[in-house]
């Protein structure tokens, strides 16, 4: 990316055909390089305030039905028939959940070419929160297809909204400030993290499960009709793709999404009849998950102009990040399995539900990134110290597992651990966005951004897999090879930082 330099993200030229090597055409008119809303000497002015707060009001609603589901999810998976749950082990749960979540991350990719090169970011945000509305209503329907039918739709809808309102936030902040936007964007969606789990799991565990899925539901709607009102505030912004398809390529494109479509569909189905084991589709879905970030940075490296030791540098960041996303995705699933089965959870005669401890997260990142966005540090010294918080974390939780053998633990043990990997999580999510904006070459901004979320999958899908080991081994030692993988990463990052930096964009 020699050639690039970080203001021309925002404004991104057209590619030329040697560096992209995807034969795309110009940018159209309404692409972000004419936008009036975009700042052009990175200094936010009112239009720009206006079009970020429209962004905001549309990702508050969509991370309520995000986090509403999942705090509810692995317990509705493991809870007993009789009490309107599916009764799966807690092992074939967490790697549901897990699959799940990294499948969530991995759309991105798709989701942000089709934001780049077909729909343009706006229309991909409309699509996929009215994708992620449908499938958390289908959820609410008490039937095992419409489990996956309905997964399935959050999915593809996650990935059109994600990366396309992470692009237009970089959009409309200008490139001065776009660290700093990204930091205040993912504080201000914490209140929705922190309210969806006590609204959804009130619902779910004192009334019945499939109301907390029609009320995540109800918060993607709302989203989505806030977004389509807000809309005019923003100009230009993510009107038209920015690198639109030929008609050829449009037609390979079909050809191959066809294809993937069916295969899924018929997965699905054999799953549901019985003919194929659940455990070894997600495995095989866990194995791509891993394996392709590092080949889509192969081929991007082959298209794109940015420089190969760039592209080195941000691959091994990123590799990296992996272990700490592999902590913060335990949260939905194990840390949520021994809130409601080893912590004391009485209060005045009340059991408080085991969910809304899911808000205890997100209430830290709002209490803590106000002083992360003070932190002026280098990239690596972020990731690095964001891993060391996460792998302690889980040497905390090391030790509650331990007391819980011998019966019930304080709920103490589990805000220390949400504490601890909280204050990584405000450090290194706002500094990986930015990584990926800053290192993406024009007319690839929405796949970089993805490629965040491809590694972030790697983690999740690894927590996943490896929580499967605890059928035959104990719950404390889980805890502790976790813990051991983070810090290692993290030691690696910081022993690595002097060459890393030498190649990362400043």
């Amino acid at each position: 990316m020699s050639r690039s330099r970080p203001e021309d993200l925002t404004h991104p030229a057209p590619p030329r055909p040697e560096e992209d090597g995807e034969q795309s055409g110009p940018l159209r008119p309404g692409a972000w390089a004419d936008d009036p809303a975009v700042p052009r000497n990175g200094a936010a002015g009112p239009g720009a305030r206006r079009g970020f707060l429209t962004l905001l009001g549309v990702d508050l609603w969509e991370r309520f039905s995000f986090f509403g589901m999942a705090a509810i999810l692995v317990l509705y998976l493991t809870a007993a028939p009789a009490d309107g749950g599916l009764g799966m082990s807690q092992q074939t749960a967490t790697a549901l959940f897990a699959t799940y979540m990294s499948l969530n991350f991995m759309a991105g990719l798709p989701g942000g070419w089709l934001a780049d090169r077909v729909l343009g970011a706006r229309r991909a945000v409309l699509a996929g929160g009215a994708l992620i509305a449908c499938g958390h209503a289908v959820l609410a329907i008490a039937a095992v297809p419409a489990l996956y039918a309905g997964l399935a739709l959050v999915v593809v809808g996650t990935g059109l909204v994600k990366p396309s309102l992470a692009a237009m936030v970089s959009a409309v902040s200008g490139t001065a400030k776009r660290e700093e936007a990204f930091s205040r964007f993912y504080m201000c969606i914490q209140v929705s993290a922190l309210l969806a789990p006590l609204v959804t799991g009130l619902l779910a565990e004192k009334v019945t499960w499939h109301l907390g899925f029609a009320a995540a539901a109800f918060g993607m709607a709302a989203g989505l009709a806030q977004f389509r009102l807000g809309l005019r505030v923003l100009d230009g912004v993510g009107s038209a793709p920015t690198c639109p398809l030929t008609r050829a390529e449009a037609r390979t494109a079909a050809r191959r999404a066809a294809v993937v479509v069916l295969v899924g569909a018929a997965a699905a189905t054999a799953v549901v009849l019985g003919l194929l084991p659940l455990l070894a589709v997600l495995a095989l879905l866990g194995l791509a998950t891993v394996f392709l970030p590092f080949l889509h940075l192969r081929a991007l490296g082959r298209r794109s102009a940015v420089d190969r030791r760039r592209l080195t540098a941000f691959a091994a960041v990123m590799a990296a990040s992996a272990a700490f996303w592999m902590i913060f995705a335990q949260s939905g699933s194990v840390l949520s399995l021994f809130a409601a089965h080893h912590t004391d959870r009485d209060v005045l005669g009340f059991t408080v539900p085991a969910s809304w401890l899911q808000s205890v997260h997100p209430l830290f990142i709002l209490l803590l990134a106000p002083f992360a966005g003070r932190l002026r540090a280098r990239t690596t010294t972020k990731f690095a110290g964001a891993l060391a918080a996460a792998g302690l974390s889980f040497i905390v939780m090391t030790a509650a597992a331990l007391l819980a053998r011998t019966g019930d633990v304080s709920v103490a043990w589990l805000i220390a651990v949400y504490l601890l990997y909280s204050l990584g999580e405000v450090v290194l999510a706002p500094a990986g966005l930015a990584l990926a904006a800053a290192t993406a070459p024009p007319g690839y901004l929405n796949r970089f951004l993805a490629l965040n979320g491809m590694f972030a999958a790697v983690g999740v899908v690894l927590g996943g897999q490896f929580f499967r080991l605890t059928a035959v081994l104990p719950l404390p030692f889980y805890f502790l090879a976790l813990a051991g993988i983070a810090l290692a990463a993290g030691a690696a990052v910081a022993a690595a930082a002097r060459r890393l930096r030498l190649h990362l964009p400043a």
